[in-house]
C-alpha cells in the first residue's frame, strides 16, 4: 500500500495531506516529483511537522491557521482530497470555484471525546477555493467512497 492509500485509511495519523492545485504550484515545483498527480494538480502525504512547512511555502499561510480559518465553513470535499464544493459557489455552475489546495490530517477514534470520534477515525480536510472561500469537512474514515469525487471540482 502505497503512503496515500495509507494515509487515506487512516494509518498515518502523524502524517498530513496536501493536494496544491496547478494553479498554484510553480511549474518546476519539487512536489510534483514527490507527490501524485491527481485531476489538476499533485496530492502528497509527508511528515507532519514537515507537511505544515511546505503548505506555508506552497500557499504563504501556516496551515493550523488556515485550518482554523476554514473550520467556520463546511462544504464538500472529495474523499481522494483532490476535489471539493465549495459553499459560495451556491446554484452557480463550479466555474470560478474551483480548489486551489487541500491540507488534511486524522485523528485515531476516540471513544472518550464522543461524536465521530467514538466510530472511528476521523479525516479533517480544509480547502481554498479560487474564489477566496475557505471551507472544511471531517468525516469517519471508511463512511464515505475513497474514489467518490463525482460533481466535486
Amino acid at each position: 500500500m502505497n503512503t496515500i492509500d495509507a494515509f487515506l485509511k487512516g494509518d498515518r495519523h502523524d502524517d498530513v495531506a496536501l493536494y496544491l492545485s496547478d494553479s498554484v504550484l510553480d511549474t518546476g515545483s519539487s512536489l510534483y516529483e514527490i507527490g501524485d498527480s491527481r485531476r489538476e494538480g499533485v496530492l502528497v502525504v509527508v511528515p507532519g511537522e514537515k507537511g505544515r512547512s511546505a503548505f506555508q511555502a506552497g500557499t504563504g499561510m501556516e496551515a493550523m491557521e488556515f485550518a482554523g480559518t476554514a473550520m467556520d465553513r463546511t462544504g464538500d470535499i472529495a474523499a481522494t482530497l483532490d476535489a471539493g464544493s465549495c459553499p459560495d459557489a451556491g446554484t452557480e455552475t463550479v466555474n470560478g470555484h474551483a480548489v486551489e489546495f487541500i491540507f488534511a490530517f486524522t485523528e485515531p477514534e476516540n471513544p472518550e471525546v464522543g461524536g465521530l470520534y467514538a466510530d472511528g477515525d476521523v479525516l479533517h480536510a480544509y480547502a481554498h477555493c479560487s474564489c477566496g472561500a475557505s471551507y472544511s469537512h471531517k468525516w469517519v474514515i471508511g463512511d464515505r467512497s475513497e474514489t467518490a469525487s463525482d460533481g466535486l471540482n
